[in-house]
């Protein structure tokens, strides 16, 4: 009987890989830079990663010192795009190590697809977000009336494959975000699911976003492939 060629790597299913304890940030950093040139290199199958961080500032390419306002916590060089923003219990994380080079190569459309598939995974549960022109992020209507972030958005894409990615307020505490100016953006506040009331967990967040996640590849364009969880 002929024997049946494994599939390439570059046509195989995105790999998911969830983590509810805390991953520290230079450990995740180190293991998505290391995916990102397996990715690169065709030895390994694009990745989605969902977890959370212990306590810990991070600086983006454009971080400005004058933002990092009382250091109260690990404070940790991302090399993604942005500026200072902050990571912790309760706030889910979103790794990305996607090939864009069979998905269009155009950053600004990942951009915008990452946008669109959180503001889909947030109505899933009631919130409505949107998109604001000048600011990076999901903005959504606070307790208060006002408008306030309720997730953030940074990137890096090295050999066309991306890194970093997205996190959005579950039941973070919000107080820790008070050391730095979040993304740059003093005028306005940030928020969580909690905060507008919703008790939402890491698992249940993370169903909603799988449940979401074929039209966000389908916005990127390229291979059609099925999300596995």
């Amino acid at each position: 009987m002929a024997s049946t060629a494994p599939a390439p790597l570059s046509q195989l299913p995105i790999e998911w890989r969830h983590d509810v304890a805390p991953v520290p940030y230079t450990q995740a950093l180190a293991d998505m830079e290391a995916r990102n040139g397996a990715v690169a290199a065709g030895t390994a199958a694009e990745l989605i990663w969902l977890l959370e961080h212990p306590p810990v500032y991070t600086a983006g390419t454009s971080a400005d010192p004058a933002e990092l306002v009382d250091p109260r916590f690990e404070v940790v060089s991302a090399g993604r795009g942005g500026r200072y923003t902050y990571h912790g219990p309760g706030q889910r994380v979103g790794y990305l190590v996607l090939d864009l080079g069979k998905r269009g190569r155009d950053v600004r459309c990942f951009v915008h697809a990452i946008e669109g598939w959180v503001i889909a995974a947030l109505a899933s549960f009631g919130v409505e977000s949107w998109r604001a022109e000048g600011r990076v992020g999901i903005w959504t209507r606070d307790i208060d009336g006002r408008e306030a972030k309720i997730g953030a958005i940074g990137v890096r894409v090295r050999r066309w494959v991306s890194m970093h990615g997205f996190s959005v307020n579950l039941n973070p505490d919000l107080s820790h975000f008070g050391g730095i100016v979040p993304c740059g953006i003093a005028e306005y506040g940030v928020t969580s699911l909690a905060r507008l009331g919703l008790t939402v967990s890491a698992q249940e967040w993370d169903a909603a976003l799988i449940a979401t996640c074929d039209d966000f590849l389908d916005a990127l364009g390229g291979p059609a492939r099925k999300a596995g969880s």
